[in-house]
């Protein structure tokens, strides 16, 4: 889930940037620090979008640049296990799909699409099901469960996140849509 946060942070402002606007200097700063890291708390930071308060600036001996305590507003996805998300299928392999959700992929496993069997189409880069042909491909929007999380703050490229559309609910949207459509179509023939 996408969370809009007020954090607090100090923030150092080099010597060469000293005569910019100092707004504008403190969200560059904090921009380039923060976007794209994860911290365990507070999830994978999306954006900095607004400085809210400067404080006072303090010098330290021997540094030439002014350090601020800065209260300031971002952006985060912090992603739990059983939450259901939707994402967009952004590259298929033999052994499953990678679904972007923003700032970070998941993997959705061959295994954890369907029950039924599986199969590669390497030619169009898709994955289908054996028995009833449906598909899934790059552009495919789909929803999912998290059922692994594993975020690594150190290299936020070597996080893994798994994903499972196997239980009711779940799936490409465009199977969820059809498997709706015959429900009220069996329901109205009742």
């Amino acid at each position: 889930m996408y969370y809009r946060l007020e954090l607090i942070d100090k923030v150092r402002v080099p010597p060469h940037r000293l005569g910019e606007d100092l707004t504008t200097v403190i969200l560059d700063v904090l921009q380039e620090q923060l976007e794209g890291s994860i911290d365990k708390e507070i999830g994978i930071f999306i954006a900095v979008t607004k400085v809210l308060r400067i404080g006072e600036g303090e010098m330290v001996p021997g540094d030439g640049a002014v350090y601020y305590d800065v209260d300031f507003e971002g952006l985060a996805l912090r992603l739990s296990l059983q939450e259901i998300i939707e994402g967009i299928v952004v590259e298929t392999t033999s052994f499953g799909a990678f679904v972007s959700l923003g700032p970070i992929d998941a993997m959705l496993h061959v295994s954890q699409i369907s029950d039924e069997y599986i199969s590669y189409d390497e030619k169009n880069s898709q994955l289908i099901c054996q028995d009833s042909g449906r598909h899934l491909g790059v552009g495919s929007l789909v929803r999912a469960r998290v059922v692994t999380l594993s975020l690594n703050e150190r290299e936020p490229r070597e996080s893994k996140i798994g994903l499972t559309m196997r239980q009711a609910g779940l799936g490409n949207l465009v199977w969820l849509e059809e498997d709706m459509k015959n429900e009220q179509k069996e329901k109205s023939a009742v």
